[in-house]
């Protein structure tokens, strides 16, 4: 193939690729596609009900176990989500988790984890993001809906600028590449998406003062529209290829950044919902995390 028809097809990649994306910097509603296409189950498959023919999925715990699943592969670089509806009554001491790991010991990681509560008591959300291994990043927030009543979204937008962490679309978390401030950022260790429904009742409510009431289980949290769109990577041949910059959509200057109305949105979420935020404990980090200062920025 010649240099002009190479180069006229990787436009014709780009423009492909810019054409999904949706209002405000964001794509287009994901498709919804059933369980088995993207996932399969890691851990007590007989404690997961798959309903619909797979295009929606509970975990269930009890006293015996709980479960989870993951992704079929790795992915370098993406967007993913899934709909839930969590654990609803009495679910002090339950906690449902959504994350990506590269699951070595100096992993990358970014969590959603959902703790549970005692009933009327609102969920907290708290997600943390690992580089190298090291997390401790941890911030809280409340939801701004019963998230036990219905399905909402939560996703994930991965590129080499920036992990944006979403809820209906909505954005309550940027954790921004601070390579410039000595601050590793995941670029190079492939990610499996997992989810898991599981009893933590030594630390998820109140700090482990709230126990799990077993006469309330089991305990179920549902799922629906298990969309991944991300680079698949396996081999370090296709790392090199995920790095490669303009190829997909994720890496067009749209979302290199949050545009206004994200800004917007997540300042709404940090005024006005979160709980905790480690880049404001003092007592934690008399001197905060050189990330933070970007942060601050939000």
């Amino acid at each position: 193939m010649g240099t002009t028809n190479v180069k006229g097809l990787l436009f014709s990649i780009v423009l492909i690729n810019l054409s999904l994306v949706g209002f405000c910097g964001y794509p287009r509603k994901p498709v919804d596609v059933p369980f088995w296409k993207n996932y399969e189950p890691s851990w007590a498959s007989h404690h997961i009900k798959f309903l619909n023919g797979g295009s929606a999925a509970d975990l269930i715990l009890d006293r015996s176990s709980g479960a989870g699943f993951q992704s079929k592969k790795s992915y370098l670089f993406g967007h993913f989500s899934m709909k839930m509806r969590l654990v609803g009554g009495d679910s002090a001491g339950v906690v449902t988790a959504f994350y990506l790991s590269s699951n070595n010991a100096e992993h990358d990681e970014i969590d959603f984890e959902f703790l549970g509560n005692r009933t009327g008591q609102p969920y907290i959300l708290q997600t943390n993001v690992f580089t190298g291994g090291k997390g401790n990043r941890e911030q809280r927030i409340y939801l701004w809906f019963d998230p036990t009543k219905g399905y909402h979204s939560y996703s994930v937008l991965w590129n080499t600028f920036q992990i944006v962490i979403f809820v209906d679309d909505v954005p309550i978390r940027a954790f921004k590449n601070s390579k410039d401030l000595g601050v590793k950022f995941p670029f190079n260790q492939p990610m499996k998406i997992y989810s898991s429904l599981w009893d933590a009742d030594d630390w998820a409510t109140r700090g482990g003062l709230e126990k799990t009431d077993w006469s309330n289980a089991p305990f179920t949290a549902s799922y629906t529209s298990f969309h991944i769109d991300g680079c698949e990577a396996a081999t370090p041949q296709e790392v090199q290829v995920c790095n490669t910059k303009g190829m997909r959509w994720w890496d067009q200057k749209a979302f290199q950044d949050l545009d206004a109305l994200q800004y917007r949105r997540l300042r709404w979420v940090r005024q006005k919902y979160t709980v905790y935020n480690y880049c404001t404990d003092k007592a934690r980090y008399p001197v905060p995390p050189p990330e933070c200062t970007k942060d601050r920025d939000i």
